[in-house]
């Protein structure tokens, strides 16, 4: 049974309910109320005779029409079970001669005469002079019930007639209700198995109210974004996961199979002065060291949306002091400068050096030697200057790419992955890459670092923070 129509059931079962329990009071406070009126009349014209009768040679007083009028039945019976008869013969005479003698009080019963129900009272008289030898008599006073039951029986029927009015009309109004109420509910079953059948997660529900239906479609609708979000997150991912394995299969091919060529002539066995052996191991060491730097890229570029394990305060400043160490050692035609502020900044030291020896090592493969490369660190983060060529216009929007080489680097040994790799250890640490050509010549690299914070000479001297432990080693982040 759908839910719809347990609704309208337990509506119409609760009026039924309530509609029955009215029906019956009105129906038991109406015969209540005739049966006592019909009782009253009887006591009525009992206190008339008691007051009034004369005789049993005389009339028996009666009521006004007003009041009800006289009772059309009646009869007495003396103590010795003599009846006294009236226009009609009436039942139970021989507990009537009992009230008559005084032996039990007077009652009223339910009798039928002459096949039709009525209500008679049996009350004591007490003569004023004897009659028959006997001082009193009982009188029976009865009324029909046929009007009463008439009334009583349309009655029935009206009340019947209006329950199941009532009933079917709250059952009728229970579902139109549970039909607006339960659309929402429909329409979140239907969104639901549209995007079972089409994985669209673009539908939408309208939010109709601001009660709990409507709260639910605004939380159905929430969670329908959300599934939306990360489905195009997931969709972006795995299509940047296929398009680095299909990059870093081109990049690859090219060193593989110089490699393997070289090696092949050298396995050959043919006649290869000692200049070109000497050539070709050569070119076979340097293209080992070019795919092993590659390789090292594409792990770094594989694990880059990870977030950094372990996290702690890095002294900034020192992390640029050792890359610049690290690169005039491999560089050391290029003059190398920096100015460095004692920052201390949030994050993974080996990412954060990584970042600035992949900078320093763009730097300085633009600046041609006696070329000077300045680095600051203040409190906005890290600003790498060239004096080199600058950057093409052309390959600004694109410089940090994957993969991506621009004009003046084409000519030169890389695999296009540094850049790239620069960009996600700022946004693993919530900062920012950019860079610009600067007005006199050379390009400005900025890597901006959110909660970076610039610390006092005597701090900075005394804080833990300075421990050689809390920079990485060259050997770990130079693969």
């Amino acid at each position: 049974m759908t839910l719809r129509k347990r609704i309208s059931l337990v509506a119409a079962a609760t009026v039924a309910v309530g509609v029955a329990i009215a029906v019956l009071i009105s129906y038991f406070a109406v015969r209540g109320q005739l049966d006592g009126q019909i009782n009253n009349e009887l006591h009525a014209q009992a206190a008339q005779i008691e007051g009034h009768y004369q005789g049993p040679h005389t009339e028996l007083p009666g009521l006004g029409a007003s009041a009800g009028g006289s009772a059309p039945y009646y009869q007495g019976v003396l103590p010795n079970g003599t009846v006294l008869p009236g226009p009609i013969s009436l039942p139970d005479t021989t507990r009537a001669a009992a009230v008559a003698a005084g032996t039990r009080g007077g009652f009223l019963s339910q009798v039928t005469v002459r096949g039709a129900p009525a209500r008679m009272y049996t009350f004591q008289l007490t003569l004023r002079g004897a009659y028959d030898g006997m001082t009193s008599l009982a009188i029976q006073l009865a009324r029909p019930l046929t009007a009463v039951d008439n009334v009583l029986r349309t009655l029935r029927w009206v009340l019947a007639l209006v329950f199941l009015a009532v009933v079917g009309l709250a059952a009728g109004l229970g579902r139109l209700a549970a039909r607006r109420v339960l659309t929402p509910l429909a329409e979140v079953t239907a969104t639901a198995q549209l995007i079972a059948e089409t994985d669209d997660l673009s539908q939408r529900l309208e939010v109709r109210a601001d009660d709990e239906v409507g709260q639910l479609a605004q939380r159905f609708n929430s969670m329908l974004e959300r599934l939306e979000i990360s489905r195009a997150a997931l969709d972006a991912s795995v299509a940047a996961q296929r398009q680095l394995v299909a990059d870093a299969s081109h990049e690859l091919r090219t060193p593989v199979t110089s490699l393997r060529t070289n090696i092949e002539v050298l396995l050959s066995g043919g006649v290869v002065d000692e200049e070109d052996r000497r050539q070709l191991l050569t070119d076979v060491v340097e293209q080992s060291e070019e795919l092993s730097t590659l390789v090292a890229d594409l792990i770094d570029v594989a694990r880059g949306d990870v977030p950094p394990e372990h996290v702690e305060d890095v002294r900034l400043d020192r992390l640029v002091e050792s890359a610049l160490e690290r690169a005039r050692r491999h560089k050391p035609g290029v003059a190398f400068s920096g100015d460095l502020q004692p920052v201390v900044v949030s994050g993974s030291a080996e990412r954060l050096m990584r970042a600035i020896n992949n900078l320093l090592d763009n730097a300085s493969g633009h600046t041609a030697p006696g070329t000077p490369v300045h680095v600051t660190v203040d409190g906005t983060g890290v600003t790498v200057r060239d004096h080199g060529q600058g950057i093409s216009e052309h390959d600004l929007p694109h410089l940090f790419d994957r993969f991506y080489r621009g004009e003046n680097s084409r000519a030169r040994q890389g695999s296009g992955l540094g850049l790239a790799i620069v960009r996600q250890v700022a946004e693993q640490h919530r900062g920012t890459i950019s860079a610009a050509n600067a007005p006199d010549g050379g390009a400005v690299f900025t890597l901006t670092l959110p909660g970076a914070v610039v610390i006092d000479q005597v701090d900075a001297t005394d804080s833990a923070v300075l421990d050689e432990a809390g920079v990485p080693s060259q050997t770990e982040v130079s693969a």
